[in-house]
C-alpha cells in the first residue's frame, strides 16, 4: 500500500533525524524535538506535526516519548481510477526505555498508530554490547507487530495483520576517521497483506477492460542487508555511501545505493547533501493488464510490487544557536531538509489517458517533495 508506505516512511525518518540513535555504553542525550513534516506527490499530500521528548534519570536509563501526526489528502491516480478523493488523519505515539549496564544498552518500546481504517501495533526490544576495546558495538533487535485493517464505509469489515522483524547490526571502528556499519534485518508477515481498497484490471472479450478486487497471499518473508561505509576528513566534514539489498518470497529484489556529504562551518551551519537511487523488479503474481478475469490465483496491481526505480535528492541545513548554553538549554538547532523524489514505472500504466488502447497506455511517472524543519533543544 503506498500511502500507507509513505506515511510509514515519513515517521522512520522523522524518529532518524530527530533523535540519533544509541550507542552501547552510552545512553543518548537529554533532548526535546519539534518537527514538522510534509509530503507533496502523484496526488497524495501528507503533513504534520510530531513531537519528541527524551530524559535519562536514575543514571543508568533514559526514557522517551513522540507524537507524531499525519493529515492525508489523496487523490492519487489509483484513487482517481477507481474511487473517489478522500481525506484522513493517523496519530502515532511511541515511547520507551533504555538501560545501561556497564558496555550493555538494552532497549524496549512501544509504537502504537490509529487511522479511520488501519490500526498497528508494534512491540521492539534490542540489545548493543560494546567489544574488543569498545572498537566493535554489536546489535541484536526483535520487533513484533500486530495490526488490524478496516474498511471505511463496511464497520464489519476486520482483518489481522502479524509481523515480526529479526535485526543484527555490526559497527565496526576501522581506523580514527572511518567506521563500517553492516546490518542484517528478516521479516516475516502473516495475515491480510493487500489493500481492500485496491483493484486489478483485466481484458473484456470485446475490447476495453474492467476490474476486479486485488487478491494476495497471506505470508511474505523479506531479507535484507546494508553496509554503510563513514569516512570523516580532516577539515571536520565527512563523507558516507550506503548499499542496500532487498529479496521477498514474492520474487521482489531491490537495490538501494546512497552517497551524502556533511560540511560544518565555523558559525555554526552545518551543510547537508545526499543523492539516492532505489531499483527493483516486480512480484510473480503482479500484472498490469490481466488477460480475463480470475487469470490466476493470486492478483496484484500495486505500482510499489511492479518494476520501478527512484532517485532523490537531499538538501539540508542546520544552524546551532545558544552554543555556550543558556538557562537549563546546553544548545540548540533549527533543521531544514529538502527531498526532491522522482519515480519511473516500467510496467505500471496511466489508465486516465483514454486515448490508448486498454494495455498501450503511457507508463506512469510523478515526481514528489518532502520538507522537514524541526528545533532541537539539548538540556
Amino acid at each position: 500500500m503506498f500511502l500507507k508506505y509513505m506515511k510509514r516512511v515519513l515517521a522512520v525518518t522523522a524518529m532518524v533525524c530527530m533523535a540519533a540513535p544509541a550507542w552501547a555504553g552510552v545512553l543518548p542525550e537529554d533532548r526535546a524535538d519539534v518537527l514538522y513534516h510534509s509530503y507533496d506527490g502523484g496526488g497524495v499530500t501528507i503533513d504534520g506535526p510530531s513531537l519528541l521528548v527524551r530524559k535519562k534519570f536514575a543514571k543508568s536509563f533514559s526514557a522517551f516519548a513522540n507524537y507524531y501526526v499525519d493529515q492525508v489528502s489523496s487523490a492519487s491516480i489509483d484513487v482517481e481510477t477507481t474511487a473517489s478523493a478522500y481525506t484522513e488523519e493517523r496519530t502515532q505515539f511511541s515511547g520507551g526505555i533504555d538501560y545501561l549496564r556497564g558496555k550493555t544498552t538494552m532497549s524496549l518500546s512501544y509504537t502504537k498508530s490509529d487511522e479511520n481504517d488501519y490500526v498497528a501495533n508494534s512491540f521492539s526490544f534490542g540489545i548493543s554490547q560494546d567489544i574488543f576495546g569498545d572498537l566493535t558495538t554489536v546489535t541484536l533487535g526483535y520487533s513484533l507487530g500486530a495490526d488490524e485493517v478496516g474498511m471505511r464505509g463496511d464497520p464489519n469489515f476486520k482483518e489481522d495483520l502479524d509481523r515480526q522483524q529479526y535485526r543484527l547490526g555490526i559497527s565496526q571502528i576501522l581506523t580514527k576517521n572511518i567506521i563500517l556499519g553492516l546490518n542484517f534485518e528478516t521479516i516475516t508477515d502473516e495475515g491480510y497483506l493487500n489493500n481492500p481498497y485496491r483493484t486489478v484490471r483485466y481484458l473484456e472479450p470485446g475490447g476495453g477492460f474492467n476490474y476486479e478486487g486485488e487478491v494476495y497471499p497471506r505470508t511474505r518473508t523479506s531479507n535484507a542487508g546494508s553496509g554503510r561505509l563513514q569516512i570523516y576528513l580532516p577539515y571536520r566534514a565527512a563523507i558516507h555511501g550506503t548499499y542496500r539489498f532487498y529479496t521477498d518470497t514474492w520474487g521482489i529484489d531491490g537495490h538501494t545505493a546512497e552517497i551524502g556529504y556533511t560540511h560544518p562551518t565555523k558559525s555554526g551551519f552545518i551543510f547537508d547533501v545526499q543523492y539516492r537511487f532505489y531499483t527493483q523488479n516486480q512480484a510473480e503474481f503482479y500484472n498490469d493488464l490481466y488477460p480475463t478475469i480470475q487469470f490466476q490465483n493470486f492478483l496484484a496491481r500495486d505500482k510499489e510490487l511492479s518494476e520501478f526505480s527512484s532517485s532523490s535528492i537531499r538538501l539540508g541545513v542546520t544552524y546551532e544557536f545558544f552554543r555556550n548554553g543558556w538557562n537549563f538549554v546546553d544548545k540548540g538547532t533549527v533543521n531544514l531538509f529538502l527531498d526532491r523524489m522522482h519515480f519511473e514505472y516500467e510496467n505500471f500504466r496511466d489508465v486516465r489517458d483514454t486515448s490508448f488502447a486498454a494495455g498501450d497506455e503511457p507508463l506512469y511517472s510523478f515526481d514528489a517533495n518532502v520538507i522537514q524543519l524541526f528545533v532541537s533543544f539539548w538540556f
